[in-house]
Formats: C-alpha cells, structure tokens, sequence
C-alpha cells in the first residue's frame, strides 16, 4: 500500500512521526512548506495525509467533507473512531480532536480507485503556493509574515457523480480571497475530471494568518527558496 512508508500502525490507531510526515508532503503532495519539515519548530503533519489515510481505511464516498480541528505533531497516538451517523473523528487519547469527516450516499472500497483519487487531490492540493496563492494575495495587495508564514488547511469537501474513477485529476475552477484584518480566507473551487469528462466537483478552504502589506521582493525570495527547497531535494531523491 503506497502509504504504508508514511505511518506506523499501532495497537489501536496510528502514529505519524516527523519525518515520515514530512517524506510525505514531499514525495508525494510536492508541498515543501517549512512547517511540514521534520525539524521544524511549529511542525504539524499535513493535513492531506491525514485525508488520504481516512479513506484508505474507510473508503471514498460519493459526497465527502473534511474539518481539520487542530494541528497533529509529531509521533501522536491517533485513532479514528465512526459515530452511528457515519460520522467520523479523528483524536487522540485524551479525546483532542484533529478532523472530522462528514460523508454521504455509496461508498467505494476498490484500493485502486482510492489511490488514484488521493493522489490527484494531493497533487492538486500540493500546488496551493506558490501557484495559487501568490497571486491570489499579490491581487489583493497583501501577504503573510515572510519570516513566520503560517498557511492553515481549515477545510475540503467533495461530491461525485460515480465512483468508477480510473484515471481522475483536479482542475482549478475559481480562487478567492477575503481579507479580515490580519486574516485571510481564502476558498479554492475545483472540478473533478475523469478520463476527459466532469464527474464531480469541490471546494477547498485555507486560512492565512499574520497578514501584511504585500512586498514583492520578499515574496520573491519566499517563492525562490521554496524552489531552491524543492530542486535540493529532488537532486537527492531521483527515483
């Protein structure tokens, strides 16, 4: 199973280590935001593995929403537990709470489906910055603190028209951005295609915290380094 490197089973849950949080927004999302790296001070595990294991465990419905609570850290006991509404909680021991997952209508099992569809929203999901969100905060003339930046997965849901998917990916539809004080909300549409045809479509929801006046030479020495981060790690992990 391709997320079998990326988590360690446990007695009753799992647990995700830093580096193995961090292989992951690598390899797999090509997300190399510093606050996914394993030395990182405010480390937090990408709230994308988190996704892609729920539904290794409990399938992919045809209507999905995902609400991250909190920040999980590194080597944290978590359990996933499923409430009589098909509800389903992601928390730790002492019942802290770190996503909570809504689904609805028919449920595919099929690991090949799965797999095909958390890799292309993971991908997708990888790309927020600086792809997305560069000019999305340069339009509005804002951008977060170049020397704290802290960009929040806050939400994600889904709806799919059938769940035969062979060889699906994500496509951009719409980004906004609202601006409240030093917060942003920023809210990304997306259409999900299936060998040439519309089989669904989502939204997506990441809160930017710490914003200021947009500086155009910082923000090039953010994106710059994220490339530098990116070509230096790929330099040394060729398949």
């Amino acid at each position: 199973m391709f997320l079998d490197p990326y988590h360690t089973p446990a007695d009753v849950g799992f647990r995700i280590s830093a580096q193995q949080a961090s292989d992951f927004a690598k390899r797999v999302a090509g997300d190399f935001n510093p606050i996914h790296d394993a030395g990182a001070r405010r480390f937090c595990v990408p709230g994308d593995l988190l996704f892609a294991l729920v539904l290794s465990r409990f399938g992919l419905s045809r209507h999905m929403d995902f609400r991250f609570r909190s920040m999980v850290g590194d080597g944290i006991l978590l359990h996933v537990e499923e409430k009589e509404s098909g509800q389903l909680v992601v928390r730790d021991d002492e019942g802290k709470q770190y996503l909570e997952v809504g689904r609805e209508g028919d449920t595919s099992l099929d690991a090949a489906v799965i797999e095909a569809f958390t890799r292309c929203y993971v991908s997708f999901s990888g790309k927020n910055f600086p792809h997305v969100l560069k000019p999305l905060l340069e339009s509005r003339g804002v951008m977060f603190n170049p020397k704290r930046p802290l960009v929040i997965y806050d939400s994600m849901g889904f709806s799919l028209d059938r769940l035969d998917l062979v060889d699906p990916c994500l496509e951009l539809v719409d980004s906004s951005l609202e601006v409240i004080g030093k917060r942003g909300d920023v809210r990304l549409e997306f259409r999900i295609i299936d060998r040439g045809r519309p089989v669904g479509s989502g939204s997506k929801k990441l809160v930017v915290s710490g914003l200021s006046d947009y500086d155009p030479a910082a923000m090039d020495d953010i994106v710059a380094e994220f490339y530098r981060l990116k070509s230096a790690y790929e330099g040394t992990h060729q398949a």
